[in-house]
């Protein structure tokens, strides 16, 4: 969530908040405007006045200024329109190349298996499928329960409880 009555370099801002190393500050912030160079004319422009796919940039912008060694992301797509998530998603790719650990809780299935390396399917608080990612895809009662791929999820559901012995 950001503070919608500050701007957007003010939520960045913020998100420093916690480090020792202040004087790398508006380096950081410049940084974060190279990753999303969208929000850079944006900078003094309220948080609460930018477009959704905007806000979610502002929001992992302002985690990344931190430095974290881990970025944790729920539902980044909530909302969005695919394009902005395939964006948002390929950002999080680049930032994991950079070596920043992503931990993305996400509903869109499929969005999520395309790029993670690894994936656990919970249903209702419990852990029922996990494995790497790319074989997940593969799976067609993944497919099925996860991403639509037709069948009967009922069906899928207990194929998917048996393969993994539960």
């Amino acid at each position: 969530m950001l503070f919608p009555h500050l701007t957007t370099e003010e939520n960045l801002r913020c998100g420093a908040a916690s480090r020792k190393d202040v004087s790398g500050i508006n380096d950081t912030i410049s940084e974060v405007f190279d990753l999303f160079p969208q929000l850079a004319p944006l900078r003094q422009r309220q948080a609460g006045l930018l477009s959704g796919g905007e806000q979610q940039m502002v929001a992992v912008g302002r985690a990344l200024m931190a430095k974290p060694s881990l970025l944790i992301c729920d539902e980044l797509s909530l909302g969005l329109a695919p394009l902005i998530v395939r964006d948002l998603f390929l950002l999080l790719d680049r930032i994991n190349k950079e070596g920043v650990a992503v931990l993305a809780i996400e509903q869109n299935a499929r969005i999520a298996l395309q790029h993670s390396q690894y994936a656990y399917a919970l249903e209702v608080g419990e852990v029922v499928l996990e494995g790497p990612s790319s074989e997940l895809r593969e799976n067609q009662e993944v497919q099925d329960l996860y991403m639509g791929g037709g069948g009967d999820s009922r069906e899928a559901y207990a194929a998917v409880r048996r393969e993994v012995g539960r």
